[in-house]
């Protein structure tokens, strides 16, 4: 989980935490012998890293009641049609879902879906739909399907949604190249209208796109 709002205390620690980590391996090269060749010195995590990482399960529910989350989920799915032909992502990120809505927080679900080109027919192939009707039967209360991941209308549905609400916003991969080259200004606006983010997408955290 990182904590998204307000951003100004995020960076603040951060260079705090840059600060300290120089002056510490300054101080500490004076005692301790170069590393040898070929191996590599240990490096500690910093403090910035320590306290913006968690897990949910560090979190109290006054951390969490009335907060909107956004999950990254993996919801890649394999379809026939409209059809979802093995739900295993869906049901595998249900736990998570469940926990926070429990909790009294508004979740709002990304994923990206296949590889969709530019066209209205490949939206139409690749939209989460199918996704937002199954993770619906799954929680057993309607997840609505936001039209876009961004945008003015996207912000309208996530501050009118309430404690307990989940909503699937639209495939991140029909923004095409602002997803998947990890463009900055195409995350903060997909992390703009959340306090509190949380990556749940296991099978693709490895990959350095903007969600």
């Amino acid at each position: 989980i990182f904590q998204l709002n307000p951003q100004t205390q995020i960076k603040m620690k951060f260079v705090n935490s840059a600060l300290f980590f120089l002056a510490a391996a300054s101080t500490a090269s004076a005692f301790v012998p170069a590393p040898q060749f070929g191996v590599r010195a240990p490096v500690a995590p910093s403090n910035f890293e320590l306290e913006a990482k968690k897990s949910i399960s560090d979190l109290a529910d006054a951390d969490l009641k009335g907060k909107k989350v956004l999950v990254r989920a993996d919801l890649n799915v394999p379809l026939d049609g409209k059809i979802i032909t093995d739900d295993t992502r869906i049901r595998r990120s249900m736990p998570t879902i469940e926990n926070l809505v429990s909790r009294g927080a508004t979740v709002a679900v990304c994923s990206h879906l296949g590889r969709p080109k530019d066209g209205p027919e490949d939206r139409a192939k690749f939209s989460l739909h199918p996704c937002a009707l199954r993770m619906g039967e799954l929680l057993r209360k309607e997840v609505k399907l936001a039209p876009d991941c961004v945008g003015a209308e996207v912000s309208a549905l996530i501050g009118a949604a309430g404690e307990g609400d989940v909503l699937l916003l639209e495939n991140t991969r029909f923004h095409g190249k602002e997803e998947t080259q990890n463009e900055e200004a195409f995350a903060e606006r997909l992390a703009a209208p959340f306090d509190l983010y949380v990556n749940d997408a296991f099978g693709t955290a490895h990959r350095a796109h903007a969600s």
